[in-house]
């Protein structure tokens, strides 16, 4: 039985769990996401050590934000975590906690984890949504991230979808329907939520209910040209939106315009809802350190 060590940092905690190599969850914690790097190393030391008094940890899987480049061990792009970005913090990790590492951006951690032992286990090939206050994703081939040329694979929110609100992480995702209904009624989008707007338009507003239409048609026109661009055997859609059981009939009926319209099209996108949860990312981080360092 081999123990790793699988670490999720995100811009408000930082979410640890050991796990054993087929996936089984142990000890879990947390702590409040630290301020400052050096405040950083110093409590993922302090969680690793105490685990490592109960188990005889092989490696340390990280989930990290930002544009994750595993081989060079440098994070691009931004985050809410400035301190982590743009020198070789992979190989520091590995050198002051004393163990084999390996770190992966949180979206693919996700779609990777679903692949593992959730949603998308029985495929080789799925495009994986994550719909929140933006729209993240990752491309998944033969049990393997995509990362493109510029480490941008599966950046679905940039998809041009409407001439109205042009990208999708401005269309296609609860964050975007708190943005447009909190834009039309002038007031603070922190009085609105996904769930307030799914209740508005359930108690008849109009103007909640087309958004949401809206949300469900650019979503069905992204994975349509996804289908066709990529073919994946399966879209995977996570985040909190997906647990609703209305989402994937809705985006389906819109398929079934679109399929229609297209005439030609034969393929239809299979869509499944995921299944791990917030725990995805910590069984992606796991799944993969044992392949990069072939655990």
């Amino acid at each position: 039985m081999m123990y790793f060590l699988g670490f999720d940092v995100g811009g408000s905690s930082v979410k640890f769990a050991v796990l054993d190599e087929c996936g089984k969850f142990y000890d879990r914690g947390s702590f409040r996401t630290p301020e400052t790097l050096d405040d950083f190393y110093t409590q993922l030391a302090i969680a690793k050590n105490k685990l490592a008094e109960r188990y005889t940890l092989t490696g340390i899987g990280f989930s990290m934000p930002g544009a994750v480049n595993g081989t060079t061990g440098i994070i691009g792009g931004s985050s809410a975590l400035p301190y982590i970005h743009d020198f070789p913090i992979l190989p520091e990790l590995e050198k002051k906690l004393g163990l084999p590492a390996a770190m992966e951006n949180d979206a693919n951690c996700a779609a990777l984890g679903e692949v593992w032992t959730g949603a998308g286990k029985d495929y080789q090939d799925v495009a994986f949504f994550v719909l929140g206050t933006g729209v993240g994703g990752a491309l998944v081939h033969n049990k393997e991230i995509i990362h493109g040329a510029h480490l941008h694979g599966g950046e679905f929110g940039y998809i041009y979808v409407s001439e109205r609100k042009n990208i999708l992480s401005e269309s296609g995702c609860s964050g975007a329907l708190v943005r447009q209904l909190a834009a039309q009624r002038q007031i603070s989008p922190d009085e609105l939520d996904g769930q307030k707007i799914y209740a508005m338009a359930e108690a008849g507003d109009k103007d909640a209910q087309q958004y949401i239409e809206n949300m469900y048609e650019y979503l069905a026109r992204a994975i349509y040209n996804i289908q066709y661009i990529f073919d994946p055997e399966a879209f995977l859609l996570g985040g909190a939106i997906s647990s609703r059981a209305d989402l994937i009939p809705n985006i389906e009926k819109h398929l079934d315009h679109i399929i229609r319209d297209a005439e030609v099209a034969r393929i239809r996108p299979h869509i499944i809802a995921c299944q791990h949860g917030n725990d995805a990312n910590l069984l992606g981080a796991i799944s993969n350190l044992m392949a990069k360092h072939n655990f």
